[in-house]
């Protein structure tokens, strides 16, 4: 099937040609622009989200710009940073995959209050593993994700690969109107919450629906694919370049594999390594691939002109990326065991939940904004699910018993996926779906109080939402 563009705006479906911008470029100005700007300032601003002729988007950013400041630093380093809130609402920063300090987490009566309108909080901790990260608030996800509000976060190796560029995309989707601004009135819509999340009509990457990434024939680039959207998973291929996948969740994989077909859920990371093939004057492609109805569509997202060659031959295949310091796995056989059922939601069988401390019909929980439940418990419960020692392997088996997919993310930690041939990569968001199930396991390392929740983030406000504790 040929890669097709569609008309901006023309239906609910997404329909954007979308480019990348340039992110590895200049490592030594952005570092010394962290050093001259330690404040993250979120606030209203305009977006050139759509084409010239469309008018600018009024969006909430970080920085004044979609995405928020790329924040880069090295492995090892303290990153430090005054959130100042210029919201009309309340918000904080969550650092999402990065195994930090609790009291640095960013959650709204869990680590912290949330920061008023025109308040502040320093955010202060050590970066203790290499890869691909991003923040993003946890007040209202649903409408400040959706508003805008999202930055990536990229920790440096001491011994990086070697490529040519290193460049992050960050992609994601966006309701818009037929002007082009945020379709508001559908902002909480109990329909995206009870179905599949909020999708959008409008697929910008970096911020940008139109624009390109030149590049070279026998280019080696590094890209890192960051899904900063609300609740759609992307299904994505490469043509013109061969790809292998170096990373999952800023989490380096043993070997690194081919990447023929991706999926990329809510909140999860891809690093690949590409080397371009197409000829000069030509063009390689990231595409999107969405079933229909009457078969699949394929859109070009990203787009990567040729002009030029970098070298007479491509380069051989990647090294696998220096491992971070993440503890092992201990004893399975003896690892402590816990079930988590996904529950509710349209076409669901859930008829209620407990919830405030009493059992609610299901007519009562939609009143109040709740579809789905895990383990019978609708919403964040007030005692933790589970509380664990520091240093125990801890195991749980999730059953999706919901019509939809959901990506459940761990605050904290990085879990592996256990299955009957072994282990998968480590990983910070899964991607479980309907009907499915899926074990994880990971070591209770870091104490505190987190989340676990599912990340299509209507999903998790509507109740997919709970916590656990680590003592020590």
């Amino acid at each position: 099937m040929r890669v097709t563009r569609r008309e901006f705006l023309k239906s609910t479906t997404c329909a954007a040609f979308a480019a990348g911008i340039g992110g590895g470029a200049g490592m030594l100005a952005a570092r010394a622009a962290e050093a001259a700007a330690p404040v993250l300032r979120a606030g209203e601003s305009l977006a050139r989200l759509a084409p010239g002729d469309y008018p600018e988007t009024r969006v909430w950013s970080y920085g004044n710009s979609v995405p928020g400041p790329m924040i880069r630093l090295r492995q090892g380093d303290r990153l430090t940073r005054r959130f100042e809130n210029a919201l009309p609402q309340p918000s904080t920063v969550h650092w999402h995959g990065i195994r930090i300090d609790n009291a640095m987490d960013g959650v709204p009566g869990v680590t912290q209050d949330a920061v008023p309108v025109g308040g502040s909080f320093d955010y202060d901790f050590v970066l203790p593993d290499a890869g691909t990260y991003w923040y993003h608030p946890h007040n209202r996800t649903w409408e400040q994700l959706a508003r805008g509000l999202y930055g990536p976060l990229i920790v440096e190796e001491d011994d990086p690969p070697e490529v040519d560029r290193d460049e992050v995309l960050v992609l994601d989707d966006w309701r818009l109107t037929d002007q082009a601004q945020i379709h508001e009135d559908s902002l909480g819509a109990m329909h995206d919450w009870a179905h599949a999340g909020r999708i959008g009509n409008w697929i910008t990457v970096n911020g940008k629906g139109e624009s390109r990434l030149s590049v070279k024939r026998n280019e080696r680039l590094r890209l890192r694919l960051i899904n900063a959207a609300n609740a759609r998973i992307f299904y994505l291929s490469l043509e013109g370049a061969t790809a292998w996948t170096v990373a999952l969740d800023g989490q380096p994989l043993e070997t690194p594999v081919p990447a023929e077909r991706l999926s990329l859920g809510p909140a999860q990371r891809v690093d690949l390594i590409v080397d371009v093939t197409a000829a000069d004057g030509g063009e390689a492609l990231l595409i999107s691939h969405e079933q229909k109805r009457d078969g699949e569509e394929r859109y070009a997202i990203t787009g990567f002109p040729v002009s030029g060659t970098a070298r007479g031959a491509a380069l051989p295949a990647p090294e696998p990326l220096p491992p971070n310091p993440i503890p092992a796995l201990g004893d399975l056989n003896a690892a402590r065991k816990e079930v988590l059922r996904m529950e509710g939601g349209a076409m669901g069988r859930m008829q209620g939940a407990m919830m405030g401390g009493g059992f609610m019909h299901m007519r009562d929980l939609v009143g109040r904004g709740k579809v789905w439940a895990f383990n019978g418990q609708a919403d964040m419960p007030d005692e933790p699910w589970i509380t664990v020692a520091r240093g125990e392997t801890v195991r749980i088996a999730m059953t999706n018993d919901t019509a939809w997919p959901h990506a459940m993310h761990l605050h904290g930690h990085h879990f592996r996926q256990i299955g009957t041939t072994g282990t998968g990569p480590l990983r910070d968001t899964l991607l479980v779906g309907q009907g499915e199930t899926a074990e994880i396991g990971f070591v209770a390392d870091n104490p505190g109080d987190w989340l676990f929740h599912c990340h299509m983030v209507e999903h998790s406000a509507g109740g997919m939402m709970t916590w656990l504790r680590v003592e020590g």
